[in-house]
């Protein structure tokens, strides 16, 4: 287990999952959210739920820290609870979803924006959206003036996009399909 405190095992997956089985704690655990400020909410709602199709699961606002959330993912409108708490617990039971986090009068300032991640210093990379066929959305969202970082046909890595959100964050575009080309 020396292997697995410390992260000596880089080569192989298999020896990793082999020699560093999970906790058996972790058995119910899931990635349930991830989340990024924003400045403007009313164009990065658009933006999530117009341009990619996301729902808006439920929204809080916090008046005494002057911040409000807002929970989106890929869900049926008509499985959401009517219900406050009900929806509150559904909403933080849903995998993968995104939390947009913007604090208040962000949006008039001028001055202010995010650092995006990827020009230095680095840290943050981006979300992943996966969607049947890269080219067609990118035909969307090129009829929609999204801002691309990379096109699917652009760079070595054939198949894939990136695009920017309204804050600069880079969202990749990819078909589950293709990623078995785009990684051998």
């Amino acid at each position: 287990m020396l292997f697995c405190q410390y992260g000596l095992l880089s080569d192989a997956v298999e020896a990793m999952t082999a020699f560093c089985p999970p906790a058996t704690i972790t058995g119910d655990f899931m990635m349930q959210q991830t989340m990024l400020r924003v400045k403007d909410p009313v164009k990065s709602l658009d933006f999530y739920t117009r341009i990619l199709g996301m729902t808006l699961l439920q929204k809080f606002d916090f008046p005494s820290m002057r911040f409000s959330l807002f929970f989106l993912g890929y869900e049926d409108k008509k499985e959401i609870p009517v219900d406050v708490k009900e929806r509150t617990a559904w909403t933080f039971s849903r995998r993968a979803t995104i939390e947009l986090t913007h604090n208040w009068g962000s949006e008039s300032d001028e001055s202010q924006s995010y650092h995006n991640g990827n020009s230095d210093p680095r840290g943050f990379g981006h979300i992943g959206i996966a969607v049947p066929d890269v080219n067609a959305a990118c035909k969307v969202f090129e009829e929609q003036g999204v801002t691309f970082v990379k096109k699917p046909d652009d760079g070595k890595m054939r198949g894939l996009a990136f695009i920017q959100d309204p804050d600069g964050y880079w969202i990749e575009i990819l078909s589950p399909n293709n990623m078995v080309s785009i990684t051998s």
